[in-house]
């Protein structure tokens, strides 16, 4: 190749590089010019009006973004009662500065009026909308955010994780239900609003040398506190579902390692105990959250301890431990002027999630 050859290719890359680059920055310039890469097909809430997915759900905001169904016996109660902590946690940030939407992968039978009702059962507040429309379009909209999968034999076999974004940003990232409220709140007041919020929590935030290791936690404290906490306490009251101060030593442990390994089946089959609560708890399922027999031996360990932890402070001895008290509470982490604390998923189903990039909207 002759030196006049080789420095005329070079200048065709340079000048095919310097094209691309230039076309890149038009489209950070002017997102709008990026918006074919979201569908606007049109989705109809709860209250039947139609929204279009591009325009009026996503345009320009901060959202979550779940897919699931109403008849959904396995993980979507336990994503709902999830994001349902997380909405309460927002406070008044819901429906203004995060838009919470979950849309139905069975639109034949989620109607409106279906989804309204689920609504209901779980107590959803504002700022938070559930959405139906034509398969097509949902599967579209899956698609676009790396959602969905061909190899979905059941409604069941439907992605769990929850979609976070900036749409005027372009930053989208995945996390799964097994995170803490806490963390998903932290990501999407803090990581997600293009610093305007996450500036001021980084301001407040204490410095590293000020804080104090944290104790380990105990077995199946982790498993309670993500799989969980969403629906139950351990000596605070009843929520979705009941508190499980003692309910070690009220139920028949085979029954409670089945409840806790095949919640689903039980209730199929119609067992009467498991009847009995879904009916008394508003007909909201227990979810298999698909533990193994370890974890469950783990987690009815957790819940011993924790029982004789909180009966004893009620006695006005507490225990010593090493461990910090389970998260629970349904005040909102955030307000003017209090900013969320940092959250780290330490998940394995959460690393996963991270390491992968919602390929089309990149």
């Amino acid at each position: 190749m002759s030196c006049y050859q080789f420095t005329a290719g070079l200048r065709g890359a340079i000048a095919a590089a310097l094209l691309l680059f230039a076309t890149l920055s038009l489209l950070a310039a002017n997102p709008a010019s990026a918006a074919p890469r979201f569908p606007n097909v049109p989705l109809i809430n709860q209250d039947g009006e139609t929204l279009h997915f591009y325009d009026d759900v996503i345009k320009g905001k901060v959202v979550s973004i779940n897919f699931m169904f109403t008849s959904c016996g396995d993980s979507c109660p336990l994503e709902t009662a999830k994001l349902r902590k997380v909405q309460q946690q927002l406070g008044e940030h819901a429906g203004k500065d995060v838009y919470m939407y979950s849309i139905t992968v069975d639109p034949d039978r989620d109607t409106p009026a279906a989804l309204k009702a689920y609504m209901q059962k779980f107590e959803v507040g504002p700022g938070w909308q559930f959405l139906t429309g034509k398969k097509a379009d949902i599967d579209l909209v899956r698609k676009r955010l790396g959602m969905y999968s061909e190899d979905e034999d059941e409604l069941s076999d439907h992605k769990i994780n929850f979609v976070l974004g900036n749409e005027a940003t372009g930053q989208w990232l995945k996390r799964t239900p097994f995170d803490l409220p806490e963390t998903l709140v932290s990501v999407l007041l803090g990581r997600l609003q293009q610093y305007r919020l996450a500036s001021s929590a980084a301001a407040a935030r204490p410095s590293y040398a000020q804080s104090r290791p944290m104790p380990a936690a105990r077995p199946g404290e982790d498993l309670f506190n993500t799989r969980c906490t969403a629906c139950h306490t351990i000596g605070r009251g009843d929520k979705l579902g009941p508190d499980l101060l003692g309910v070690v030593s009220k139920r028949d442990r085979q029954w409670l390692i089945r409840w806790l390994k095949e919640p689903d089946v039980m209730l199929k089959e119609k067992d009467p105990l498991a009847t009995a609560l879904f009916t008394q708890y508003n007909n909201v399922p227990m979810p298999n959250v698909k533990l193994a027999q370890k974890q469950i031996l783990d987690l009815i360990e957790y819940m011993q301890a924790e029982t004789r932890r909180v009966n004893a402070l009620t006695k006005g001895t507490p225990p010593k431990t090493d461990s910090l008290e389970s998260i629970d509470t349904t005040e909102p982490l955030v307000h003017t002027g209090r900013n969320p604390p940092p959250g780290n998923g330490t998940q394995q189903d959460q690393t996963q999630a991270d390491a992968a990039p919602i390929q089309s909207v990149q």
